[in-house]
């Protein structure tokens, strides 16, 4: 691992053997059998995250002890993402949704007050968690006419970040709750986001009339 100059500092030798396990060839896989073996330790996790890298900070996510995430922990974290690329911050952000921040009622409470943050990072995760609500099949809140008049008034102004999870929530509605179907379809049509993105073979475009019909088809066909 390359130590950042700006983080130079002693690091127990727990940490530093645990440095030694991670490259440029670690999968996520390998860092949860990492992260299994260690179970919660968040000193540890603190001590991987000051490494400034990735991969570290993957795996501190997964061994911090979720009842210490209060919201300056939560902001701090935000800022320290600041650092990453572009891809990379968001791929932090929400690994530790997945990870930490859905395992809680606290952390899920500081979550549904993130529709207006100044962070963008957190504005997305407030609109990936209500998507991953309905994308995981579970009884959503009676919110969904608020969302969407949420996304119609200012998806096309948000940051690139909260505008493709914005949208993922809308693909979902449009997916799951027939009476909206058609008003998610026409707000992909009228905003035309992602219409000319190419995808792999295999996976589903983003544009939402697309979305919607590949995913309302597979389920009707099942």
């Amino acid at each position: 691992m390359n130590k950042n100059k700006s983080t130079e500092m002693k690091r127990s030798s727990k940490a530093e053997n645990i440095l030694l396990q991670i490259d440029s060839k670690t999968k996520l896989g390998d860092l949860r059998k990492i992260a299994k073996d260690i179970k919660i330790d968040h000193e540890l996790a603190m001590e991987l995250w000051s490494t400034e890298e990735v991969l570290p900070r993957l795996l501190a996510i997964l061994i911090m002890d979720k009842k210490l995430l209060s919201e300056d922990v939560l902001d701090k974290l935000d800022k320290d993402m600041q650092i990453h690329t572009f891809d990379e911050r968001n791929n932090l952000m929400d690994w530790l949704m997945a990870n930490q921040l859905t395992k809680d009622k606290k952390t899920i409470a500081l979550m549904e007050l993130w529709e207006y943050s100044p962070s963008a990072l957190q504005r997305r995760t407030f609109w990936y968690y209500k998507g991953r609500l309905r994308w995981m099949g579970q009884t959503p809140p009676d919110n969904t006419e608020d969302l969407l008049s949420a996304i119609e008034a200012t998806i096309t102004q948000e940051e690139p970040e909260v505008q493709w999870a914005m949208n993922f929530t809308a693909g979902w509605i449009g997916v799951y709750d027939q009476k909206n179907r058609a008003r998610c379809i026409k707000l992909g049509e009228e905003t035309g986001l992602y219409k000319d993105e190419m995808v792999s073979k295999g996976c589903t475009p983003n544009y939402l009339p697309e979305f919607i019909a590949i995913e309302v088809n597979k389920r009707t066909n099942n």
